[in-house]
């Protein structure tokens, strides 16, 4: 089934809002596989460098991914979540090399991608 992107946007929102439940913070590969838009065994080739890009292997096209994940960084900003930019590297034996997550490798975009938005503290 396509979704158009408000049904995108409806289905991003409670996905961010169960990892962040889970996890205490929202890392968009994580709400793509809670979205049913990644699955885990394709992630986890990606993060052992099977994969050459995370894009490759999202099930949505680009021009929605990237509104998706415009729309995640807007909602964080508003509901008060901090960015932190987190460093991606491979997994598994052997040298580790820094993950790709765009097909084009625009600073902006994989800086978009790797950021995860973590809850402030408590007092803060």
């Amino acid at each position: 089934m396509r979704l158009n992107r408000n049904d995108l946007i409806k289905k991003m929102n409670a996905a961010s809002s169960f990892v962040l439940r889970e996890k205490g913070y929202i890392s968009f590969g994580d709400v793509l596989i809670q979205m049913g838009k990644l699955t885990k065994e394709h992630y986890e080739a990606w993060r052992f460098g099977k994969v050459r890009c995370l894009e490759q292997i999202i099930s949505v096209n680009l021009a929605k991914i990237n509104y998706t994940l415009r729309a995640l960084q807007q909602n964080a900003r508003n509901g008060g979540l901090r960015a932190s930019k987190t460093a991606y590297v491979s997994w598994g034996k052997g040298p580790k090399r820094t993950w790709r997550f765009s097909k084009s490798c625009d600073p902006n975009i994989e800086e978009a991608y790797s950021t995860h938005f973590l809850r402030l503290e408590k007092g803060a």
